[in-house]
């Protein structure tokens, strides 16, 4: 790939805290596409980051790829078998 690409993991924080790291490193310069990476609960929080930094704050972002999946999760202490958790990747870019 030509360019640089930045990832931000989606996990527990308040969805703000995420929209404000997708600004900076589009204001910064460096990258022209972001992805935001979730699994589990968190991919309500990435989906509403996307939404609120594209209709708020970047009006001339778009979301260029949408990846789903799921990852096997080893078991927990005291489980005995391993758990599927279903994952996103949501890729944004400044046109």
């Amino acid at each position: 790939m030509a360019d640089k690409q930045d990832v931000i993991f989606v996990g527990n924080k308040p969805p703000m805290s995420y929209v404000l790291a997708i600004i900076t490193a589009f204001s910064s310069g460096s990258s022209k596409d972001i992805t935001l990476k979730a699994r589990g609960q968190a991919i309500t929080t990435a989906v509403d980051v996307a939404e609120i930094t594209r209709s708020r704050f970047l009006k001339d972002l778009k979301v260029s790829k949408i990846a789903i999946g799921t990852a096997e999760m080893p078991p927990r202490e005291g489980e005995n078998k391993s758990r599927m958790v279903s994952t996103i990747e949501i890729t944004l870019s400044k046109e």
